[in-house]
């Protein structure tokens, strides 16, 4: 049974950092599930990034995909809530996961 159907991407009048947020229908609690961090495997191969006080999601982004919209990637893996707080604050290495292996856990 499919859990997570519907994979959309919201479409903004503007330039924003989101649009490239995948969000999805979760037919079990009947929900739309943004960047499904909770189904996020764990088990990729991933470069471990020393943090500086300069890093960003979107400039580490850049820097290992060369797309800073995919910084949700990297916020999802690490367990990054509020992407907006400064990484040097609660972390010191990130793991930067391999994006061509991505895959969503079942979410039971």
């Amino acid at each position: 049974m499919d859990v997570l159907k519907n994979k959309s991407f919201n479409d903004y009048d503007y330039t924003c950092r989101y649009s490239s947020t995948p969000y999805f229908y979760h037919t079990v609690d009947e929900k739309y599930t943004y960047g499904i961090p909770t189904q996020f495997g764990k088990e990729l191969q991933y470069v471990a990034h020393k943090v500086t006080d300069t890093d960003t999601l979107d400039s580490l982004s850049l820097k290992y995909y060369n797309n800073p919209t995919y910084f949700w990637v990297i916020a999802s893996f690490n367990d990054i809530f509020d992407i907006y707080e400064p990484l040097i604050k609660n972390y010191s290495i990130l793991k930067i996961p391999n994006i061509s292996g991505i895959y969503f856990k079942d979410p039971r």
